[in-house]
């Protein structure tokens, strides 16, 4: 082993909204923050998700190879319907893909995300 895994860092326009969304989707807490960088997790020492602000953020357009996704989390959930109820309240957009285990939406700031049947 080389390292640690420390976080996975996403690029977005607003910081505070992509966290909000991360942390109501995923019930971790804020652990790290200022205007540009949030970070997310269980705790300080832990594994975490943090964003970081860019001027501009060229979004990915999934599936298409010309706006690539970039990077994608998967969230594991007991029920696909009631947990698609949920992201979408927390303003994530369906993007109408998957199929019976797992279906594809985007986050607020437009990188897709995989809800997954346990």
């Amino acid at each position: 082993m080389i390292g640690k895994w420390h976080a996975l860092v996403i690029d977005c326009e607003q910081p505070d909204t992509a966290a909000t969304f991360y942390q109501q989707l995923l019930g971790m807490v804020r652990v790290d923050e200022d205007a540009d960088w949030i970070t997310i997790g269980d705790a300080a020492d832990r594994p975490a998700l943090a964003f970081q602000r860019v001027q501009r953020l060229v979004r990915p357009q999934w599936p298409d190879a010309d706006h690539p996704q970039q990077m994608h989390v998967d969230v594991m959930v007991g029920d696909l319907d009631a947990a698609e109820d949920e992201v979408l309240k927390l303003g994530a957009t369906n993007l109408f893909a998957g199929g019976e285990s797992f279906r594809v939406y985007s986050d607020p700031s437009g990188h897709p995300f995989c809800l997954v049947l346990s």
